[in-house]
């Protein structure tokens, strides 16, 4: 079953990201708390969204989403931050159907895409994303402002 999240899947579904973070040999960075998925997708204005996939009952994967914009489209989009399915019970149809579901919402709302990043050493998720027609965009580069950078750049006197 696909559903959109509640207050109380925030436990599996923190669980779930550090699996996730595991999984791409990076648990070490995550901060994230209950409190800060509790906050930021069923606070007073949500900017975050998740659905989650249960199997007899228990929360066994997640889709961490929000919304974008193109303005090459002139529409919103969704960008997928986190799609994970418990290795256990993957081959089931989970992953699938929860982008089936992202699919879905942004086809209903008139948004003009879904997407998401890949790490390039995850080839299994890069062939079952490559089977649904997803198709990477090679000519693009991810840049990423945090940290120390971050700080430094805010504290700049403005030009």
């Amino acid at each position: 079953m696909i559903r959109p999240a509640t207050p109380d899947d925030v436990p599996a579904m923190l669980r779930l990201v550090r699996d996730l973070a595991e999984y791409e040999r990076a648990l070490h960075e995550v901060k994230a708390t209950e409190d800060d998925l509790r906050e930021h997708l069923f606070g007073p204005e949500p900017r975050v969204f998740a659905h989650v996939a249960e199997h007899e009952g228990t929360v066994v994967g997640f889709a961490l989403w929000f919304l974008t914009f193109s303005t090459w489209v002139g529409r919103h989009g969704i960008y997928l931050e986190d799609l994970y399915v418990d290795p256990e019970i993957r081959g089931k149809g989970y992953g699938r159907r929860l982008l089936t579901e992202l699919a879905r919402i942004a086809d209903e709302r008139g948004y003009g895409r879904v997407e998401w990043s890949v790490l390039n050493w995850n080839t299994p998720s890069i062939g079952f994303y490559e089977s649904l027609g997803a198709r990477p965009q090679d000519e693009w580069t991810v840049f990423r402002l945090t940290g120390d950078a971050l700080t430094a750049l805010a504290g700049s006197p403005r030009q």
